[in-house]
Order: structure tokens, then C-alpha cells, then sequence
């Protein structure tokens, strides 16, 4: 698998400006998605010849300058500028910065308290493997009917239960932007350079084939920290559930991702599914 994490997240980003967001003349005949690259080379003040070598992992190393001006080029938002950073820093190999940390799997009592606060909203704890350490009662009401508690795995794995589990493309009916996130969740750090993840990226690319493979190929490593999710729940129905990822601190390497009903219909829904009073979770919009 390629490891030009660099390359691909300036390829995607490039293919995802249109001229006109850069104020350049569309034209009538273009056979590539969003800016050329002679046109991203002209915006950032550098050579062709230069980009094309970023872009195919010939060069891994640009300078903060020059980042800079790629970046205002292409219009990043601040979190991808962090990102951007982050991949020119990974191509010394000589530093990790999870060292030889084993996957964190204690909750610390404080988090537990926090999520003991969140109900009844679905919220859960997962670390670097996106293993589910803790959850609210909220969550696991949401979640059991759909199969993810089922089973050997122990911790549950929202990565394996995605890819191999029976009944999850049912379950996402944006399923394909749903494994686009998840690869980038698993991509982002280390990945490969990291045994743990490495080994559950080859479980992983054996039983899901390419639908886990070619997106490790082609999807950056920056995932959403925000967005919508759209649920077909076997019990509950049509969901619209809004996300928010809070990373909790270095040595925990966990993240708490708390669900919220992004209308009335899913609050309305999810709390007969928790069986709370009506109102006891609140749409929230924006």
C-alpha cells in the first residue's frame, strides 16, 4: 500500500478546487476534476515540475514557505493546514509520536463520569483502533439492535463491525461516505508504522477486499470531526443523528463521539428507543 500521504492529500485537495473558486476561467474542454496542476503551480509560485514530485512522493519535505503558499492556494481550512504540517513532519521516519504504546483501553474515571452526564444522548469512548470502551445507556440502546455488540470481539470494534459486519451496509444508507470516514479515522497517525493498527488494517483488507483496500489507496487522512449521520435502524427507523469527535487528552489516545438528533423526528425517535419522556433529547440544528 502506498505510503505518499503527503502526495495523496495534495492530489485529492487539488481535484477538489474548482477554477472558478480560485478565479480562474473554467474553459470548455477540461478532462481534470478541479485545478490542473499547472494551475495550482501558478497560484503557489512554484514549478510544475515541483508539484508533479510532491504529488508522486518525490519529494516529501517542502519548506514551511512553501506549504504556506499551497495551502493559501488551495484554500485550506485551518485544520488542514495542521494536517498538511503534520504529513511533512511523518516523512521522518525517525520519530513516532505513539512510541510503542499499547491501544489505551481504561477509561479514565472522570471520562466515565462525563459520559454518566450525556444521557441520555448515545455517546461513546473508542481508542486509536476504534475499539468501544464506554458508552452511555443511550448508546448501547441505539446501537445493540444493530448487531454491534454481537459476537467475539471484545472490546466491540466500530472498523470491523463496519467493513465485515452482516448487517451494516443496511444499516448506513450512505454507507460508502460512512468507510470513507472510518479508513480516514484509521490513516490518521501513524497507521502502518503502528503494529496494532497494521495488523488490523490487514484483517481487515483479507476479509473486506477492496472495499477497505482502495480506499486505503485513495482517501487522505483527515477525517470529519463533525457531520451527520443518516441511520436505517432496525427498531427506531429513519435516523438523522449529529456528531461531534472530542479528542481526549495525548496519554488517553481515545476520542468521546457524542450523537445528537439533528431533527425532530430522530428526537422524537430515539427517545421511545430509550424509552426517556418526550423532549429529554432536543434537536439541534446548524
Amino acid at each position: 500500500m502506498s505510503d505518499n500521504e503527503l502526495g495523496l492529500f495534495l492530489r485529492t485537495r487539488r481535484e477538489g478546487v474548482t477554477p472558478a473558486q480560485v478565479g480562474l476561467p473554467t474553459g470548455p474542454r477540461r478532462r481534470t476534476p478541479g485545478l490542473r496542476r499547472a494551475e495550482l503551480a501558478t497560484l503557489a509560485g512554484v514549478s510544475v515540475e515541483y508539484i508533479t514530485r510532491l504529488e508522486q512522493g518525490r519529494d516529501r519535505r517542502p519548506s514551511p514557505q512553501v506549504l504556506s503558499a499551497l495551502a493559501d492556494a488551495l484554500g485550506l481550512s485551518p485544520a488542514e493546514r495542521v494536517h498538511l504540517h503534520r504529513l511533512t513532519k511523518a516523512a521522518d521516519t525517525g520519530f513516532n509520536c505513539m512510541g510503542g504504546a499499547q491501544p489505551q483501553r481504561d477509561v479514565r474515571p472522570t471520562v466515565r463520569a462525563i459520559l454518566d452526564r450525556l444521557e441520555p444522548a448515545p455517546a461513546v469512548v473508542v481508542n486509536r483502533l476504534t475499539e468501544v470502551l464506554a458508552y452511555t445507556e443511550g448508546y448501547h440502546r441505539l446501537m445493540a439492535p444493530t448487531g454491534l455488540f454481537t459476537g467475539t470481539d471484545t472490546p466491540a470494534n466500530l472498523s470491523r463491525f463496519l467493513f465485515t459486519g452482516p448487517d451494516a451496509r443496511a444499516l448506513y444508507p450512505d454507507w460508502g461516505h460512512v468507510a470513507d470516514e472510518m479508513v480516514a479515522t484509521l490513516k490518521q497517525g501513524p497507521f502502518r508504522a503502528d503494529p496494532h493498527i497494521a495488523a488490523l488494517a490487514d484483517e481487515l483488507t483479507v476479509i473486506a477486499g477492496p472495499a477497505f483496500a482502495d480506499r486505503v489507496e485513495t482517501i487522505p487522512s483527515l477525517a470529519t470531526a463533525t457531520g451527520i449521520t443518516r441511520f436505517a435502524h432496525p427498531e427506531a427507523g429513519a435516523l438523522r443523528l449529529a456528531y461531534e469527535i472530542l479528542d481526549l487528552s495525548a496519554d488517553d489516545d481515545q476520542h468521546l463521539i457524542v450523537h445528537l438528533p439533528a431533527d425532530e423526528a430522530t428526537a422524537a425517535a430515539l427517545d421511545r428507543l430509550t424509552g426517556r419522556r418526550p423532549g429529554a433529547l432536543r434537536a439541534v440544528s446548524g
